[in-house]
């Protein structure tokens, strides 16, 4: 067995563990490789392993690594911040959307989307521990912007996700997890567009334990199944600190 394959069933052990110890089914979890950074001979080698989901952060990187590994049958997720000039790109070659924070983006993703790829799953980002360094919307200003997004033609919104403030402890960091959960729940109680809202993108590398135990339904691994990333000099599309993993 491969290095990567020890990693996947690794990654995949701790997320069956934590789905029993909340009584969910571990088939309820999707894990999405974080590849930013990484090649697509990595990604590649993962795919054959049986990883078929990868986050993208940064959109020229990515579009060039879908170019490469367009005989796989990969699902893309586009997990960083978004620039309006880049929504066609991402509109165009993603599967999924989980960082929409403002409607501008999401009108512009709904325009542009071809009509023969269907509607593209998308998530709103929230700023749960409101941190100047990191997107998202705040949890006031949520539910307005989920009426708004639910009602775009060519968009299918699925859910929420975060990134929470870094936490030392399982109880803190389920903290943020479980907030998040309660304003996804309480969503689903504004109007009957909203009630089949049923994910939650949330948890990372050192705390997918915690979000698995408060409802997580994609969870975001990178350096678990890859090994410490590349330093920043070492990497030129590597601009954006944002969405660790």
């Amino acid at each position: 067995m491969t290095n990567m394959a020890c990693n996947i069933n690794r990654v995949r052990q701790r997320l069956a563990d934590a789905a029993r110890a909340a009584d969910r089914s571990p088939a309820a979890i999707t894990l999405v490789a974080v590849s930013k950074t990484r090649s697509a001979a990595c990604i590649r080698e993962a795919f054959a392993a049986g990883l078929h989901d990868y986050g993208e952060n940064y959109l020229q990187e990515a579009l060039e690594k879908i170019a490469e590994l367009a005989d796989l049958d990969i699902r893309w997720h586009f997990i960083g911040p978004i620039q309006s000039n880049k929504t066609r790109a991402i509109a165009e070659h993603f599967h999924w959307v989980h960082t929409i924070d403002r409607l501008k983006v999401a009108e512009r993703l709904s325009a542009q989307r071809p009509a023969h790829l269907g509607p593209i799953d998308v998530c709103i980002q929230v700023n749960i521990d409101a941190e100047d360094s990191k997107s998202g919307v705040s949890p006031a200003a949520l539910p307005a912007l989920a009426e708004a997004v639910v009602a775009l033609p060519n968009l299918r919104f699925r859910g929420l996700m975060t990134i929470p403030a870094p936490a030392a402890n399982s109880e803190t960091q389920r903290t943020s997890f479980f907030y998040l959960a309660q304003l996804l729940a309480n969503l689903r109680t504004l109007s009957p567009a909203l009630a089949s809202l049923d994910t939650l993108s949330m948890g990372m590398s050192d705390d997918l334990e915690a979000a698995v135990l408060e409802g997580a339904t994609l969870v975001r691994v990178g350096t678990a199944l890859f090994g410490a990333r590349p330093k920043p000099g070492d990497n030129p599309h590597n601009t954006n600190a944002e969405n660790p993993s």
